[in-house]
């Protein structure tokens, strides 16, 4: 196969990507972070990291949650899900209780400032998916069905 050049964004010079070109990972991560970037641009929250909104859903979803739980409910470890924690904990968007039954175990719960933030997220939500379903078109089942399988047998 020729080697391709990709235009970066910008109006920076052609690159040569080599071998990446075909990297199914490079490609994850390139489309990942372009979703990132539009969700945050199209909601104006600059200020709202990857995996935040999904680690703030998650405990909305499920009050008490521990961290161990919500990382793997989230595919981040230990080591990056405390930070977001943290994070989440400082912008008062989460508590976190010692639990009754057990003192070395953190529950998480989400704070009114949290489920404001979600409800005026939700719109911005909602469009993003569409707009990832008009690119994705009718091949959507298929995709998603794909990187669960990469998810699942890759780790």
């Amino acid at each position: 196969m020729g080697v391709r050049k990709r235009e970066l964004p910008g109006g920076s010079p052609l690159v040569n990507l080599g071998t990446l070109d075909e990297a199914i990972g490079f490609h994850l991560r390139v489309a990942q972070d372009a979703s990132f970037r539009a969700f945050a641009r199209r909601a104006g929250q600059h200020d709202l990291k990857p995996g935040h909104f999904a680690a703030l859903l998650v405990i909305a979803n499920n009050p008490g949650i521990g961290q161990g739980a919500l990382g793997r409910a989230i595919a981040r470890d230990k080591s990056s899900v405390t930070p977001i924690i943290q994070s989440l904990s400082r912008r008062e968007l989460i508590d976190r209780l010692t639990s009754a039954a057990d003192r070395r175990r953190i529950q998480l719960s989400i704070t009114k400032a949290g489920r404001a933030l979600l409800r005026r997220l939700a719109p911005h939500v909602r469009n993003h998916d569409r707009n990832l379903d008009t690119i994705v078109g009718a091949d959507k089942a298929r995709f998603l069905g794909l990187l669960k399988r990469i998810a699942d047998e890759i780790s």
